[in-house]
């Protein structure tokens, strides 16, 4: 979360992301340099400081209330001629005064002993003013109601205790109202406008964090689909090529044709292999361009060239396809039908090697198509072949993706089946 430039010109409630709660609790300091608070919970923790301008704000808060204070005064001392009523006066200003520094910590509290102060000390009206002003800021309306109802009764009584010789006790009445209103709807505004920089505040922390979530994701998704790929595409080949090298290691008297056969399809498959891995790298380093490399991508119509490099590496593999238009069926499905019956292939290859493998395609627009891949079960003993079977994974997620299903398992007679249908639209 980028924090502001200068936090010094911010309240102490505003200065870190965070700090100020919406809601905060009636009696929590708040803005007490160093000293300890507790919540309804118990805990307790550390308060916040005030920065530059809170010591701003209150040296100018407590020079508003003494000259406000001193005003009073100067009017009292014209007007009553007890000495004893005047001294009380000005000592109970200046304590008032000096009680500002505290009205952050306790906003409610203050005001309230203020509010009673002033009933018989005109001379706090400046503090309380202030007061009520930052109870406003700090509190929500309802103890900021409570308090300014109190307020306003006792300002009530003020003019019959201590009455004003050149008012009337209706003018002061009306005029104390609307002092306190006027302060008090300036401190909720102040707290409104202080809760919206929070709000905005935090919806950016979020959308920052969602961003960066998003971000996440999608290098996952995109880590997800190139080692997908990568399996797709190197997994036939790699196969081929343990095929045909293992039939050189074990057959080393094979006739000089034979190991010149499997030779070249050992050196076709790993040039293929190496063309499709520098693919999938142009993809990584050129993702907008969109191609995937020069060569094409495999369709439906290269199914047959799959089946027969099958058949050339010695597999018994049998093709019923009924699409009569290969051209007809979209790129998308055309190419997940071969991914399909790429993998099935590659892994009968591997687990049921000399088993007869039968690959039907079948489908028209409007219905969808279907692949089935299916295999007996091999005949003696098979050599295990390591696999981390993320490969049929890939297939069911390529097959969701794609608007359709997989299905695979292993059949009554031991051999293995995969059945998948996709949209074909009309």
């Amino acid at each position: 979360m980028t924090r502001t430039e200068y936090p010094w010109l911010l309240p102490s409630a505003m200065a870190e992301p965070g700090l100020m709660d919406p809601e905060p609790e009636v009696g929590r300091p708040e803005g007490d340099p160093g000293r300890p608070t507790s919540g309804k919970s118990g805990r307790r923790g550390r308060g916040r400081r005030r920065t530059v301008r809170d010591w701003v704000v209150d040296i100018v808060a407590f020079l508003f209330a003494a000259l406000f204070g001193l005003v009073i005064a100067d009017a009292s001392d014209q007007i009553n001629q007890n000495d004893g009523i005047v001294l009380f006066d000005q000592l109970a200003g200046a304590a008032a005064c000096c009680a500002i520094w505290l009205r952050r910590r306790w906003p409610v509290h203050l005001t309230i002993v203020l509010s009673v102060v002033t009933v018989v000390s005109p001379t706090s009206a400046g503090a309380l003013i202030v007061s009520l002003f930052s109870l406003a800021v700090h509190r929500p309306f309802r103890p900021v109601a409570m308090v300014g109802l109190i307020s306003l009764v006792l300002g009530a009584v003020q003019p019959f205790v201590r009455p004003d010789p050149n008012s009337t006790p209706a003018a002061s009445i009306i005029a104390g109202v609307i002092v306190l209103l006027l302060m008090t709807g300036w401190g909720m505004l102040v707290r409104a406008r202080r809760q919206l920089v929070v709000a905005l505040r935090e919806r950016a922390r979020r959308a920052e964090t969602e961003a960066e979530l998003r971000a996440e994701q999608a290098q996952r998704l995109a880590r997800e689909a190139i080692a997908r790929e990568m399996h797709d595409v190197l997994a036939h080949r790699l196969t081929l090529l343990s095929v045909h090298a293992g039939a050189l290691e074990f057959r080393p008297d094979a006739p000089p044709s034979e190991v010149a056969r499997a030779a070249g399809v050992i050196r076709d498959s790993a040039h293929d292999a190496l063309q499709d891995l520098r693919e999938i790298i142009g993809v990584l380093r050129a993702p907008g361009d969109g191609d995937g490399g020069n060569r094409p991508q495999p369709t439906l119509a290269t199914l047959d060239a799959l089946v027969a490099e099958s058949r050339d590496a010695g597999m018994k593999v049998s093709l019923d396809n009924r699409i009569h238009d290969p051209a007809a069926v979209p790129a998308a499905v055309g190419r997940t039908v071969y991914r399909i019956a790429q993998e099935g292939l590659t892994n009968a290859r591997k687990h049921a090697p000399g088993a007869e493998v039968t690959v039907a395609v079948d489908g028209r627009p409007g219905d969808g198509l279907t692949v089935d891949i299916a295999n007996p079960a091999p005949e003696g003993e098979i050599e295990a072949v390591p696999g981390s079977g993320q490969g049929l994974i890939g297939l069911t997620e390529r097959a969701t993706l794609a608007g359709g299903r997989l299905e695979h398992g292993v059949t009554g007679d031991g051999g293995f089946h995969v059945q998948a249908w996709l949209p074909w639209a009309a």
